[in-house]
């Protein structure tokens, strides 16, 4: 047997072995065991709550042990849907080790603040004070929630439809990038957050100075990435559509733009990090209302366990948004599935 052909039979049979290891490992954490994690880690962590006395003096609201006693009863119905066939079964022992993690990280906390002081107040509060704050204050949270919201769509919005036009423009007219990779080039590298005195000259208004500032925010990397994926689509695929008799329109809107989808959807999530980024010091030009004013807020009377609450909406916001950007990339490029791995 010749060398080509022991490295043929190699490459032939290691993608199996490769596949068997993977599968291997996903059975290892999604194993049945592994259902009853959360459940463990919810009763140990009720226990050491109720059993320990608090180092800390203690919150008003206790919304805590009912959190940890809602969390015991969602992992023992997860871990029986765990014990079932099927989708919903597969999906709750995939969770299970993901979700025992959050339980003992919230348990960690607990005990570093509350119970064993490891953490001093004012700047570190435990999970009682927190969740009572979010509660106290749930209504200027939700409503500061909602202008955060509508600011940083309308600026993520602008800054990924101009990012969008730019980018294909630069990426395929040659006299566009001559001009255009020069100014990007400058422009670019700038933090948004260095236009600040720029925007509120010239924009009065401060939802539309805070809009000017994410969409710049933005605008930058969802342009690179997109020029660089027009300008990379191989030229085979122009070849092969010009001889079908393919227009300029169709060259561009049907061929380089789905093929360079993946550079697009990459610029889009580095623009909503750059976007949350940026949305906190957009909220400080003379607005009275968004979650980065109610840090500012909150910070300077020393209520850090508001200023926390604020930052645990940003956080499920941003969680969201990333999630809800996943699922259109999964769409979008759905016929990457066994090209891609993802």
């Amino acid at each position: 047997m010749t060398l080509a052909t022991q490295l043929a039979e190699t490459k032939a049979i290691s993608p199996g072995r490769a596949d068997r290891g993977a599968a291997e490992r996903r059975r290892g954490l999604s194993s049945p065991a592994w259902a009853l994690a959360p459940a463990g880690a919810a009763a140990l962590g009720l226990a050491l709550h109720l059993a320990l006395p608090d180092r800390q003096p203690s919150a008003a609201l206790r919304p805590f042990t009912g959190l940890l006693a809602a969390m015991l009863a969602g992992s023992l119905a997860m871990a029986a849907l765990g014990r079932t066939s099927g989708r919903p079964g597969a999906w709750a022992r995939h969770r299970s080790p993901l979700a025992a993690g959050i339980v003992l990280t919230l348990v960690a906390w607990d005990l570093l603040t509350l119970k064993l002081a490891w953490l001093p107040l004012p700047y570190f509060p435990g999970p009682d004070r927190v969740l009572g704050a979010m509660w106290e204050d749930r209504e200027a949270l939700a409503l500061s929630a909602y202008h955060s919201l509508r600011l940083l769509a309308c600026g993520y919005a602008a800054g990924a439809a101009a990012g969008l036009a730019c980018g294909v423009l630069i990426g395929w007219s040659k006299s566009a990038r001559y001009w255009g990779m020069p100014l990007l080039k400058v422009i670019g590298p700038i933090p948004a957050t260095a236009y600040v005195p720029l925007a509120m000259v010239m924009f009065p208004n401060a939802f539309i100075s805070g809009v000017a500032l994410i969409g710049l925010a933005v605008w930058f990397p969802v342009t690179m990435l997109t020029s660089s994926g027009v300008a990379d689509v191989p030229a085979a695929y122009l070849d092969v559509a010009r001889t079908l008799g393919a227009g300029r329109a169709h060259l561009i809107f049907r061929v380089a733009v789905p093929a360079a989808l993946p550079s697009v959807f990459l610029g889009l999530f580095m623009g909503l990090g750059a976007a949350f980024l940026t949305l906190i010091v957009a909220e400080t030009l003379g607005v009275s209302s968004g979650l980065g004013w109610y840090l500012k807020w909150k910070q300077g009377y020393l209520e850090y366990a508001h200023v926390y609450a604020a930052l645990a909406i940003m956080s499920l916001f941003f969680s969201g948004l990333m999630t809800l950007l996943f699922k259109a990339r999964d769409r979008a490029l759905v016929w990457q599935k066994g090209v891609i791995r993802w």
